[in-house]
């Protein structure tokens, strides 16, 4: 939806319309009604880039079924878990958030953004096989996979996803479900909270508004220069903070900032692509997100899976990522200068090593990115044995920008995940990286807010407006003591959002 509400001088500016953005504005506002806050969006409508529907795989990562958060087995034949427990109880908050949301009326419909769709992990091969069983004892005796289910009976795999069964091959399988999953529409979440805002006293959003300036004040707080992209005018405003929550945009407005914090990071874009089935007998069969293992150098955020996918109430599947080698920052008004313009003093080093030291990942987005139609379907049938070319289409995903930061010293290191960096001052404060960004997203900005906006929290009115908006705050669930309490919890959000 377009807009160009101007709220005069904000005490906040928010730089984009993803979910983090839009979570950072809802959670302040019910926190504090008081607050005069402001956001501007490029795009004519909102969440455009990576929170768009068909941007990123909505999975709802809960660390179910994604086998990245388990890395493979040690010495001792054992599996890690632990990411997979941290990325599930930060799941947790987005879900209380969002009941939050949908029982305050922030969201009018949770069937706009979230629907129930069960979890998959698939293998194939005696030594996947064997990984995932490790995987399943190891996660299964924890309380928040408890309900996990674990099989090699192809019967039973072809009960929760038939199209993974049918004309394979005879090499041994395996997979995990729980049943417990969701597919979110991270772009219908965004918008719907945005607009929430928008409708809020002392609160506005613009769209086909560029911020091409930011300048700090000498008495505190920020001078943010904006263009607006329907008639090229510029104009200023003032605010005691600013959000760089831009995506691929992100980095560059960072850089303009000139804070200490920024100094040394650089920017390693990743393009990606997805295979799409929309016919009814194909998508009919299969109601689960299914992934498997990463081949070789690809990255964390190109591990293949094929999804059942839900977006403005229509039903597809959804198959990939492919990666790919990009040199654009944005998907849309991106360009190829992006990646060559971002390059600094201070993090050319970095740079340099990333692409000394990770030419196998340079290889791969390359080839990716340059494979045939019938390479793409190769790696379907993998999963899918029956798939048909006629039957799918390629669409692009997104970019994502990767975080490189000088890290312990040495130089060079790509972050697979999303970097928080805010002032000293705590008045402002950006967000770099990918996945799992959106699904943790209540967390990310719980911290933004502990850290830069910690006033709020320390009273008792403000800590009730917390717990209320996110029941487990200061709480941790992951202890076996809280195994009733974190049940509990979770069954009251799922009921609000309609899950169960």
């Amino acid at each position: 939806m377009s807009s160009s509400q101007h709220i005069e001088n904000p005490d906040i500016v928010l730089i984009g319309s993803g979910v983090m953005s839009a979570t950072l504005g809802a959670m302040l506002k019910s926190l504090d009604p008081k607050l005069k806050i402001q956001l501007y969006e490029v795009t004519e409508d909102l969440a455009q880039e990576s929170s768009n529907g068909w941007n990123n795989a909505g999975t709802g990562h809960a660390g179910i079924c994604e086998l990245s958060y388990t890395p493979n087995r040690g010495a001792n034949g054992e599996v890690d878990v632990s990411k997979a427990i941290e990325i599930f109880e930060q799941f947790e908050q987005s879900k209380y958030f969002w009941a939050y949301a949908v029982r305050n009326r922030l969201i009018d419909s949770p069937k706009k953004f979230v629907n129930s769709v069960p979890h998959v992990s698939f293998v194939y091969g005696q030594e996947q096989v064997d990984f995932l069983r490790s995987r399943y004892n190891a996660m299964s005796a924890h309380h928040f996979f408890n309900s996990m289910q674990y099989t090699e009976d192809r019967e039973a795999i072809k009960q929760w996803a038939p199209l993974l069964v049918s004309g394979r091959d005879d090499l041994p399988v395996a997979a995990t479900k729980m049943s417990r999953g969701t597919d979110v529409n991270f772009g219908s979440l965004s918008s719907s909270l945005i607009e929430w805002l928008g409708n809020q006293n002392d609160c506005g959003y613009a769209t086909e508004h560029r911020v091409i300036g930011l300048n700090r004040k000498t008495k505190g707080g920020w001078s943010v220069k904006i263009k607006d992209l329907k008639n090229s005018q510029t104009f200023s405003t003032d605010a005691k903070f600013v959000f760089i929550g831009a995506g691929g945009g992100s980095l560059p407005l960072l850089q303009n900032s000139g804070i200490e914090e920024s100094k040394g990071y650089g920017g390693f874009p990743i393009g990606g692509q997805w295979l799409v089935c929309h016919k009814p007998q194909i998508v009919e069969q299969h109601e689960a997100k299914v992934y498997g293992l990463s081949p070789g150098a690809a990255p964390t955020m190109a591990v293949p899976h094929l999804d059942t996918r839900i977006i403005n109430g229509k039903k597809a599947l959804l198959f990939g990522p492919y990666a790919a080698w990009t040199t654009k920052f944005l998907h849309k008004g991106g360009s190829i200068f992006d990646l060559p313009s971002s390059i600094r003093l201070d993090n050319i080093a970095s740079l340099i090593k990333v692409g000394l030291h990770n030419i196998p990942l340079v290889k791969y987005l390359m080839q990716q990115g340059t494979q045939s139609m019938t390479t793409r379907m190769k790696e379907l049938r993998n999963f899918y044995p029956e798939a048909k070319d006629d039957d799918w289409e390629l669409i692009d995903a997104g970019i994502r920008v990767q975080a490189i930061k000088k890290e312990d010293g040495d130089a060079g290191i790509v972050h697979f995940g999303t970097e928080v960096l805010s002032s000293a001052d705590k008045s402002i404060s950006a967000l770099l990286g990918a996945s799992p960004g959106a699904s943790v997203s209540v967390n990310i900005i719980l911290e933004i807010v502990r850290k830069n906006f910690g006033h709020l929290l320390q009273t008792k009115e403000g800590r009730d407006r917390m717990k209320d908006m996110i029941p487990s705050y200061d709480e941790k669930l992951d202890d076996a003591s809280m195994s009733k309490r974190q049940a509990s919890l979770s069954e009251d959000a799922e009921k609000i959002l309609q899950l169960i």
